[in-house]
């Protein structure tokens, strides 16, 4: 009656597809002999723009500083000649540039957001620490201004 089934290897196993699943799980772990941190870097690229909540600076456009850190992708192979394969940091500096143009922005925080918008489109970005500063706005300052990182979880 009650015989137990446990010890015996079911029929339907195919070893050549189990060789070949074997395979495939030995393919995706390369060994690697460097682990990488990657980062574009951005500094004091500073641009003439609209912001601001006071009446003066709405008038006037101001100096604003931005210092950009961006973590890439460590698993992003270079490739000369082909831009694609990297975070360029002309591209970063063209969409900023245009973001701000023609837009005025009541706060600095409203800005970061637009410009994480944008750069995160670029799916090799991980990590965003972007710093905005208005220079030459408040007395007795070189600059004021906030500086936010955002995180790209899955």
């Amino acid at each position: 009656g009650g015989q137990s089934l446990a010890w015996q290897t079911p029929d339907i196993i195919n070893t050549k597809e189990w060789e070949k699943k074997k395979l495939e799980i030995i393919k995706l772990r390369p060994k690697q002999d460097y682990s990488y941190k990657r980062k574009v870097l951005i500094s004091d690229l500073t641009l003439l723009i609209s912001i601001g909540i006071h009446d003066f600076e709405k008038i006037k456009k101001r100096e604003v500083k931005f210092n950009i850190i961006i973590d890439i992708n460590p698993l992003l192979t270079p490739i000369e000649k082909k831009l694609n394969s990297i975070v360029n940091y002309e591209t970063v500096v063209k969409d900023v540039t245009k973001l701000t143009k023609n837009k005025h922005y009541e706060l600095l925080e409203s800005l970061a957001e637009d410009i994480f918008f944008i750069l995160f489109k670029n799916t090799n970005i991980k990590k965003i620490k972007l710093k905005i500063e208005k220079t030459q706005i408040i007395k007795n300052t070189s600059s004021v201004g906030v500086e936010i990182t955002k995180k790209r979880l899955c």
